[in-house]
Formats: C-alpha cells, sequence, structure tokens
C-alpha cells in the first residue's frame, strides 16, 4: 500500500478539475443547486481517485446520471462538463459525448433494434451516452414497439460495462419520473439524479445579453425591457424552452434589424447602427404571440 502523503490542491490543480468548474460558473447563467451538485460529484470522484491511489478499497462510485427538466435548461452543456471532469480523472478514457435519441436506438422492425442500439454503444464507448428524452424508449400502449429491446441492451451495458461507458438519460421529469416507475431496473442504476430547474427572467434576460454579446450585438435599454417583457408573456405559454426560446426570438431581431437598416440604405452606417438591437426589432419580430 502507498503510504506517501497527499496535497489535494496539487490534485486538484493537476487534473484541471478546478477550471472545468470555473468554466461551468461562467458559461452557466442561474443553476445554482446543478452546479452544486456537479461540485459535489467532482469532489466524490476526486477523493476517490485519491482513495485509490494510496491502495485504499472502496466500492466504484456510480456514475451513471438523470438529467430532469425543461427544454434549453442547459443539459447537454452540463453533460459535456461532466465528461471532461470524469476524462480528467480518469472515470472515462475518451471523454466526448455523443447524444442520441429514441430514433438512433429503435428500428422499424423485428432485427432491426439490436444493431441500430449496439452501433451506437460501440461510438459511446470510452465516453458519455446521452439519452434526450429517453422516456420515449418505453411505450407500453405499443406491443409492437422495439424500444423495450433497445433498453434491455442498455442495461446489460450499463451494468456489465460501466468502467466503459457513462450513461445519461434525459428529459422532461414527470415523464422521466414515471419511466423510472415502469423500468425499475434502470432506475435502481442510476446513482445522480439532478433536477434542472427553469430560468429565472431576469436570468433569461442575462442569457440573451450573453448571446448577443458572442455575435457583437447590444441591446438598447427600451429593447431590453421589451424582452424583458416578450419573456415574461411567452414563459405563460405552452411549448415555452428557456434559452432555447429567447435565442428563437433574438434571430428574429436580428433578421428584423437587418430589414429595417436595408430599407433605408439612403443613410450612412455607423458601427452603432450595425450593433444596436432596438426595441422595435424585438416587439416587431416577436409580436407577443409566439
Amino acid at each position: 500500500m502507498n503510504l506517501a502523503p497527499v496535497n489535494l490542491q496539487e490534485e486538484y490543480t493537476k487534473t484541471e478539475i478546478a477550471k472545468i468548474l470555473t468554466l461551468l460558473d461562467e458559461e452557466l447563467v442561474g443553476l445554482a443547486p446543478v452546479k452544486s451538485r456537479i461540485r459535489e460529484i467532482a469532489a466524490l470522484l476526486l477523493i476517490d481517485k485519491l482513495r485509490r491511489n494510496l491502495g485504499i478499497t472502496s466500492a466504484n462510485p456510480g456514475l451513471h446520471m438523470s438529467f430532469t427538466g425543461s427544454p434549453g435548461t442547459g443539459k447537454t452543456t452540463v453533460g459535456l462538463k461532466m465528461s471532461d471532469i470524469l476524462y480528467k480523472l480518469g472515470y472515462i478514457k475518451k471523454g466526448h459525448l455523443l447524444t442520441v435519441t429514441r430514433d438512433d436506438l429503435v428500428g422499424q422492425y423485428i432485427g432491426h433494434t439490436a444493431p441500430k442500439t449496439k452501433e451506437v454503444l460501440k461510438k459511446a464507448m470510452g465516453g458519455v451516452l446521452f439519452i434526450d428524452e429517453a422516456y420515449y424508449l418505453y411505450k407500453p400502449d405499443n406491443d409492437r414497439d422495439y424500444g423495450s429491446e433497445a433498453i434491455e441492451i442498455l442495461l446489460q451495458v450499463m451494468e456489465n460495462q460501466r468502467d466503459d461507458l457513462v450513461v445519461i438519460l434525459a428529459g422532461y421529469k414527470e415523464p422521466m419520473d414515471k419511466f423510472y416507475e415502469s423500468n425499475p431496473g434502470l432506475s435502481s442504476r442510476i446513482a445522480n439524479h439532478i433536477d434542472f430547474p427553469d430560468y429565472t427572467v431576469d436570468e433569461l434576460v442575462q442569457i440573451a445579453k450573453l448571446m448577443l454579446q458572442d455575435q457583437q450585438y447590444k441591446l438598447t435599454p427600451d429593447a431590453e425591457i421589451a424582452l424583458t417583457r416578450y419573456i415574461e408573456k411567452r414563459k405563460e405559454k405552452p411549448l415555452f424552452a428557456n434559452a432555447r426560446s429567447v435565442k428563437n426570438a433574438l434571430d428574429r431581431a436580428r433578421m428584423r434589424q437587418a430589414n429595417r437598416i436595408f430599407d433605408s440604405r439612403g443613410q450612412v452606417l455607423t458601427k452603432k447602427e450595425l450593433v444596436n438591437i432596438e426595441a422595435d426589432d424585438i416587439l416587431q419580430s416577436t409580436v407577443f404571440n409566439d
């Protein structure tokens, strides 16, 4: 047994966990409970690695995860950061994340599902398999559905090859809860359940500003007020997808800005005109009824 002392700060720095967690804080607005949970998991994995390095025996930590929440709440982004953490600590060999849905795993006829699922698993080996809207794999009302076959193969790999692959199952919370109730074998293999809250209006406005900043656009004060009002109304309507809906609104606002500038092509343009998103660009592109 190796009894040499371990410098925790040195290991923390060497594995670049601090850098990954800092990037998670910087790149994702809000999501405090999610970030806290990821830090807890990272701490457990780091300490487990140090224990193993010193020859202290312990059960392997469960690595499979469940991410629940509405669309556009950062689940895929957090999945990417989690794959970085797992790779830096040596829990996966490659560190890549493969995102799939039911269509990538389930076939349309007898004998089609197994090879499709196994091909996806082969591509994901050594990394993280992120299955979005995982509850669509299970359709109990359809006797001719082949999703259960994909689940059985997935269960075997999650149990027998857990050192080679980490699986993250993601989707809306309520259907995911029902999915686990109907598939207790899957639920028992998921050690880490993380719920992603919806963003607040203020957080979504902050996200919008960051999106525009990345593309060298800027909201005028009146445009920011207009966007805030739009988000407040849009959140109350069906199919709201948090940051995704905000991105769509900004894409339309950019289109409106371009048309507004094009229609006044007699004027001399400055950087300000090309950068600023005006209130009318928000109002006329969203119309508050989308």
